[in-house]
């Protein structure tokens, strides 16, 4: 088969993903792209630059594969001449009925963020499948359409639920471990490592996890920071709070410089507290269970699904005192190293050496269905 992957905001996991599958499949993948920077314009103008770039080039694919970032309904209705017959897949890396919004962001005050919700639905409706990176994130997102039509005034297109329920279904997110082992592992030492790897960000509640390492050091608990994660120009007061107040247990502190340092970094990091608000499947999370670093994760979103559930009771909290309660108890007994091999063992089939086939054995189906 010809794929053409639509991926306009080509960035981060969004463009690890689209190469690793392009790199992995066993069908020829042509990637359509646009840079990953204004997320709000690539929902409401990459479809007409990708209409353009796709009409200006001969090859007919078997199949398109877009993402949530695009609009959908628009750029078929540019492209009807090439695109009538062609069978069409979403991937849903995260939604925007569900993806909680900025406090600081000026379109929720100003009462027009339903706009790129609206872009998801009807890029739904437009599709022949959708897929979504976790089980949590295809029930959140038909569970929330229901009460998001329901806001509009008439013909609220309530009878359209069922149906984008029936083409909805579940595709992990694939990531790209083999890079990993060509780097030695680290030694894990004395004091035990707390770990943050996610973007500086509202939605990973940077706040919750400062506070909770502040109340152990009032305790006397003896521990390090490592800090890594994407920074942008605008990132919560709290992380140059916590560079002052943790400059004793801070070891690392930044953007690691490639992947190979990022990877020694997680290779040094014992214990992973997770206190994120927002996250649809959790790649900075996955990566780091393969590294070895023992996961304390919320008991809510896409996390339960990367641990088995002999094991929530240990590695998932409901409350911040109950991870209070689990990292005091892993400070005192640091994380054995023969689990390391188990945690990557949870999390090795979102390998593209097992998705990848998956991948393809689905997207040969949606073509066939088409």
């Amino acid at each position: 088969m010809i794929i053409h992957l639509l991926a306009p905001f080509f960035s981060g996991s969004h463009q690890r993903w689209a190469e690793g599958y392009a790199r992995h499949s066993q069908h020829t993948i042509r990637l359509f792209t646009l840079p990953g920077r204004h997320w709000k314009w690539r929902m409401h103008g990459a479809a007409v630059q990708l209409a353009q770039e796709f009409l200006a080039q001969p090859e007919q694919p078997d199949l398109l594969l877009t993402t949530d970032m695009l609009d959908t309904a628009t750029f078929l209705s540019l492209t009807r001449s090439r695109t009538a017959k062609l069978p069409v897949a979403v991937y849903f890396h995260e939604n925007q009925l569900t993806y909680p919004w900025s406090p600081t962001d000026e379109d929720v005050h100003q009462k027009r963020d339903r706009h790129y919700g609206w872009i998801n639905y009807t890029s739904a409706l437009a599709a022949d499948a959708l897929l979504f990176n976790s089980h949590y994130h295809q029930q959140s997102f038909l569970a929330a359409l229901p009460g998001f039509l329901n806001a509009f005034p008439d013909y609220k297109g309530l009878d359209t639920v069922e149906g984008i329920a029936s083409k909805s279904q579940v595709l992990y997110l694939g990531m790209d471990f083999l890079y990993s082992e060509e780097i030695m592992p680290q030694d894990r030492k004395s004091p035990p490592v707390l770990l943050w790897n996610h973007r500086w960000e509202y939605d990973k509640n940077p706040d919750a996890f400062f506070r909770v390492c502040k109340q152990l050091k009032s305790e006397g608990r003896s521990f390090k920071l490592v800090i890594l994660g994407e920074q942008f120009a605008k990132a919560p007061a709290v992380f140059s709070k916590a560079q002052q107040a943790f400059n004793k247990e801070i070891i690392h502190w930044g953007f690691a410089k490639d992947k190979q340092e990022y990877i020694r970094w997680l290779q040094k990091s014992t214990i992973l507290p997770v206190t994120s608000n927002q996250d649809f499947f959790g790649g900075s999370i996955v990566e780091a269970m393969y590294h070895g670093v023992y996961p304390l994760l919320p008991n809510r979103l896409a996390y339960p699904e990367h641990i088995p559930k002999e094991c929530h009771t240990t590695h998932l909290y409901e409350t911040e005192e109950d991870l209070l309660i689990k990292l005091r108890q892993l400070l005192l007994l640091p994380t054995p190293s023969s689990q390391h091999d188990s945690f990557r063992s949870w999390v090795s089939h979102y390998g593209w050496q097992q998705l990848a086939s998956v991948y393809d054995q689905k997207m040969e189906g949606i073509s066939n269905q088409g």
